[in-house]
């Protein structure tokens, strides 16, 4: 068994809240968080058609029996639970008196702004970082390639399944479960066609108006199918940094998935030879980048906070960090060798955002680590040794550094 990072946070917040809600993606390790952080809890699963039906049927006699000190897992099969928890919790007012884990942000979202605001600590958990990846010993992750490939789902790789079939299975679970209960699908054909050109397009801008036309459908219906891939956690839509700059600016975010094995299966990639070869190997790669930062954020209960940067005359930074009025911007590159084009984008933009800007990060596929006045370089193993690391800081390593030669 491993720990998680964000079991620190998670048993913070019980101190303080009286629902703990965790959301994430299915297999993604929500229960097992809970139940190790919680080991004296009573766990019971809404994916149980009996549970369930009594839950929907008698909530109240449900909850008297289930009162307090307990896990409801995946409790947006039960919505209607919330407005009962939100009675109980004010009568009782004792500290994480309920745990609850979801996998739809929709449903359980909505739900939860309207009976437990104010009463619950949100917290997000995705797949396991390199640095988690690293506690299970026999996971090698020396490999880009094989890491790229393989993914980070935790159950995967404790139960040692074989990549193909494990998302196989996982694609194919999550049309049948989740999608179907989230909208009425009526041409699994098409969505699943939607999905696979949406992996091949990591990384780049989202154009909804071009995915219609090569799925056949409407740009409302991709809409709708962008909102489902979100909220279930299949896909990350990272937004442009703006900031009163104009027109210039790229206003349509950027499009990731939320586990590069799964993108991956989707763009039918299964041999570390294959994934060498790829076009597309640079774009999973940020993709993995981008996830490492966004998942260090999430997992000490922080705001993300994250960008990217570009504009209409080809002007572009693959990541900008916002800490406070500070910001930190990092170019990713899959190459292995450090070339000083590597620093165009992020030089135009320090000219534009002045003393705002903290040293730049270059995070590459090589092996060098080194800071220097002008610019970070990081290895993407750096990651693997420095979850504990406030990833605000990831370019002057907490010095805040600025750059000298402006």
């Amino acid at each position: 068994m491993y720990k998680r990072t964000i079991f620190k946070e998670i048993r913070a917040l019980a101190k303080e809240f009286r629902v703990i809600t965790v959301l994430g993606p299915r297999q993604a390790g929500k229960t097992t968080l809970c139940q190790m952080a919680f080991p004296r809890y009573k766990y019971v699963s809404l994916e149980d058609p009996d549970i369930r039906l009594y839950a929907s049927e008698d909530p109240r006699g449900f909850l008297k029996e289930y009162r307090k000190n307990v896990i409801l897992d995946e409790v947006q099969r039960v919505p209607q639970l919330l407005s009962y928890i939100q009675t109980i919790v004010d009568a009782d007012n004792l500290k994480a008196q309920f745990v609850l884990t979801g996998s739809h942000q929709l449903e359980l979202g909505a739900a939860i702004g309207q009976s437990l605001a104010g009463r619950t600590a949100l917290l997000t958990l995705l797949p396991l970082s390199l640095n988690e990846l690293q506690q299970l010993p026999s996971i090698s992750n020396d490999n880009l390639d094989e890491l790229l490939l393989n993914g980070f789902m935790p159950g995967k790789h404790a139960d040692h399944i074989e990549t193909s079939r494990f998302y196989r299975a996982y694609f194919q679970t999550y049309i049948e479960r989740d999608v179907r209960l989230l909208i009425n699908l009526k041409d699994s054909a098409k969505f699943e066609k939607f999905v696979r050109l949406c992996a091949g397009r990591i990384g780049q801008l989202l154009n909804q108006a071009s995915l219609a036309n090569a799925v056949g459908v409407s740009s409302n219906t991709i809409s709708d199918w962008i909102s489902v891939l979100e909220a279930s956690f299949i896909i990350y839509r990272l937004q442009p940094y703006s900031e009163n700059l104009g027109k210039r600016l790229i206003k349509s975010p950027k499009l990731y998935f939320i586990d590069t094995g799964l993108a991956a299966w989707l763009m039918g990639i299964e041999t570390n030879t294959q994934m060498l070869r790829d076009p597309l190997r640079g774009n999973l790669f940020e993709n993995l980048i981008v996830m490492e930062i966004l998942k260090s954020k999430l997992n000490r209960g922080k705001d993300p906070r994250i960008f990217f940067y570009r504009d209409s005359h080809g002007n572009e930074v693959d990541l900008i960090i916002q800490n406070g009025n500070e910001l930190i911007p990092v170019e990713i590159k899959s190459s292995q060798t450090w070339h000083k084009s590597f620093l165009k984008g992020i030089n135009h933009f320090e000219k534009l955002f002045g003393d705002r800007v903290l040293s730049g990060t270059v995070v590459y596929g090589g092996d060098d680590n080194r800071t220097t006045e002008n610019y970070s370089l990081r290895s993407y193993s750096y990651f693997k040794e420095n979850a504990g690391l406030d990833v605000t800081v990831i370019g002057g390593l907490g010095s805040n550094t600025k750059r000298k030669d402006r």
